[in-house]
């Protein structure tokens, strides 16, 4: 065998090695609080309703994954960084330049404000100035915690431990708004109600597919995912809330 044909046959093989090996295992990370939902899996971890949605579009990608919880700030820093290179949440700017946003969202995640029938209702956050309110711990909601902590809104912020204290709290009178994602407070509310109770809806926040940049061929792999995405009966296979 001559040495061009020896190299040739070398390439050949690891050509060959590489398209058995198929496409690179991709790690779905998510938030491991979850705006969904109050339920555990198995693992004693937030029932995410996207991992079903993640499950359906790998499996027509034909893309191995696995999914991964971390905290907020170092879910963006490894998405950043390449680290995890796949999640679904909204629109955050510090992320445009390191990653893929699908062009539509896949899931919407409602931010209510809870209210007995004799408070006004609010539907902007600038309304809440110089109200008292509960939040639950470790929740931005989408930037509206910034505006609460400001001290020109006069906003007193009573921060529960988790959902069910939050709305123990409110059933006690202890400030005139809660504000919670739909998904728990639902949960929560359809195991112990409590009277009086209506709520305003105060964001709808969409959430898109996240695919780092540096994922090899990532604009042809977000194509097909935002492809077959669109083909999806999403509210069907989210049963977010059980509906």
């Amino acid at each position: 065998m001559t040495r061009l044909a020896h190299i040739i046959t070398i390439l050949l093989l690891a050509m060959a090695g590489t398209a058995a090996a198929g496409p690179r295992e991709i790690e779905y990370a998510y938030p491991d609080q979850s705006v969904w939902t109050t339920r555990l899996n198995e693992a004693g971890e937030p029932d995410n309703p996207l991992f079903r949605l993640a499950e359906v579009l790998f499996a027509r990608a034909g893309i191995p994954w696995h999914g991964k919880g971390y905290p907020a700030a170092r879910l963006f820093d490894y998405l950043q960084d390449g680290t995890a290179p796949f999640s679904m949440l909204v629109d955050v700017p510090a992320l445009r330049e390191c990653c893929l946003y699908s062009k539509n969202p896949v899931a919407t995640a409602e931010v209510r404000v809870y209210r007995f029938a004799a408070t006004p209702p609010i539907m902007t956050r600038e309304a809440l100035a110089g109200t008292s309110v509960i939040t639950i711990r470790g929740y931005s909601y989408g930037g509206l915690l910034k505006f609460l902590a400001e001290p020109g809104n006069r906003v007193e912020n009573n921060v529960a431990p988790h959902h069910a204290a939050a709305f123990a709290m409110f059933e006690a009178r202890r400030a005139d708004y809660l504000i919670d994602y739909a998904g728990p407070a639902t949960e929560v509310l359809a195991a112990r109600p409590v009277p009086g109770l209506t709520y305003d809806v105060l964001t709808r926040q969409e959430v898109f597919l996240v695919l780092t940049r540096s994922y090899p061929d990532a604009a042809a792999v977000m194509a097909k995912l935002e492809a077959i995405a669109d083909t999806l009966d999403k509210e069907s296979i989210l049963n977010i809330g059980g509906r």
